[in-house]
Parts: structure tokens; sequence; C-alpha cells
């Protein structure tokens, strides 16, 4: 018997049902933000959004599209909850993080409101499994006031050219240096570490680069212990969005393509390194 023909007896309580027939478009997004155990999950009519924060100088937000499921249904304007994130991976490749050739492991998630587990009931290859998983209360979420009228400046670039970066900076530096600048060098990437002041240059005029808007000339320190969880978003994105507002706080935009080829985003926000001095 297939997921598709399991309707749960209590069906018609649950305020959020969602199917997807590869669990894999969902966890895969899901990993690119998993630095802590817990996450909030907010459903609303648009889709997912799960946030993770990091001592309230970093968050991620992963948007699952109601779109990337093959159903979606929620019965009221909005559900929030948090969850333990790491359970939740594992529940969703409970049957292996790579299935045969020409297998997917279907997802159908529940969740019947405040208080209530969120249901997980997957299915491969005939096996079927289900999993309650014990929701929390909600922490209040941080508000970096990042606004697209304060950003200052903007690079769009594809992610392979920004993962050979991350490849050659050093690591033993204690915060990454973002520069862009209407000259030259335009957008640069700089580490200080055992190694020496290493950098990484970007003309704006390069193939990888999509679009550059810099409006004034910022240099800003990030801690690059905060910027670390986010390669993992790195590596499964095919394009990113460097953003810096008139306070150089930082936004990655990452677009990430599933395995159908839908598109789902993974966005973090950092604050800048006050302890540095220019």
């Amino acid at each position: 018997m297939s997921l598709s023909t399991q309707q749960g007896d209590d069906e018609d309580n649950n305020i959020l049902v969602a199917k997807v027939d590869n669990a894999r478009n969902i966890s895969n997004i899901l990993k690119a933000i998993h630095f802590r155990d817990t996450a909030t999950v907010f459903a609303s009519s648009n889709g997912l959004k799960v946030t993770v924060e990091e001592s309230k100088c970093v968050q991620a937000n992963a948007f699952i599209q109601a779109g990337v499921f093959q159903e979606y249904a929620i019965r009221q304007d909005s559900a929030t909850f948090k969850v333990n994130l790491t359970v939740l991976l594992e529940c969703l490749t409970i049957f292996g993080s790579s299935s045969a050739p020409g297998m997917n492991t279907a997802l159908k998630m529940c969740y019947a409101g405040y208080g209530s587990p969120l249901q997980l009931l997957l299915e491969e290859g005939g096996v079927l499994t289900d999993c309650s998983i014990k929701t929390m209360e909600p922490d209040e979420m941080l508000d970096f006031g990042f606004s697209s009228a304060n950003v200052e400046n903007k690079v769009i670039m594809k992610s392979e050219c920004l993962r050979e970066a991350w490849s050659e900076l050093d690591m033993t530096s204690d915060v990454l240096q973002i520069l862009m600048s209407p000259d030259k060098p335009y957008f640069r990437l700089s580490t200080f570490g055992y190694a020496g002041s290493i950098h990484a240059d970007y003309p704006k005029d390069s193939d990888m680069v999509e679009s550059f808007q810099c409006e004034q000339t910022q240099t800003n320190r990030y801690k690059l212990s905060l910027l670390k969880p986010s390669v993992k978003a790195l590596s499964l994105s095919c394009k990113i969005s460097i953003r810096t507002d008139h306070r150089g706080f930082l936004s990655l935009q990452y677009m990430v393509r599933n395995e159908d080829g839908q598109v789902s985003f993974v966005e973090y926000y950092c604050c800048p390194d006050e302890d540095v001095e220019e």
C-alpha cells in the first residue's frame, strides 16, 4: 500500500498536511541550516520557513515553497512551533541518505496544532514507517531589521566561484573581511590567518558575476565561525546574492535547485564584528 492511499483517522484534525514524493528535496534544504539542534518552523499558505539562530549574531532561514510539495494544505493563517532539527533530519533519512536508483522516499507530514507532535509518514519500496516528533514552544525570533530599502551594496554571482574562494582562503583567520566598492577591486574577500593576508578578488564584469550594484565603498568584517555553517548552503546552491545594508549587516541568499528542478531558498543574516578595529 502506498503512502498516497494512507489516510489517518484524525486527518480532519490536522491544521497542516504536506506531501512530497521525494523527501530528499526537504532534507537537503534543512541540512543547509543544521548548525543547531533546534529550529523554529513557521507554516503559512506560502509554504514553510525553518529558522535556526546562534549567539544572537547569526540567523539562517530555509524557505520551502508550497509548490515544492505535491500536496500542501494549511487550515489557518499560520502555525509556528519549535522542533528538534537533528531528530527531524534523522527521521527524513531513516531509509538511508541515498536510495537505490529510481527509488525515492515519499513523505507525508502532519501537524494538528499547538502542543501536538509533528507526525511523519515515510514510504519507500512499499515499506512504511511513521515518526512522531515532540514540538516545543517557539522562541521569539531575532529581528535583524534587514530591509531591502536599506541595502547599499549587492552582488549576485554563481556559487561555484565562491566555493573556490572558500577553499583558497585561510580558515585559521578569526574574521572574513568583505569589501564592496564602485571602483577596483570591486568585490574582495579577505582572511588574516597563519598564512598571512589572503585576498580573493572578483571584477564586476566577470563571467561569474551576474549583477553588481554598489552605492558606496564598504569594508566589513564578520566572525568566520559564524559564517562557516553557511558553507553547507553554498555547496548545494547554484547562485548566491550577497547584500550589505547601511549598518554593515550581511545577507547571504542561496538559490537551491532540487532534484526535480524546483527552486528553494536559504538565507543567512550575520551582524558585523564590532570587536575588530578597522
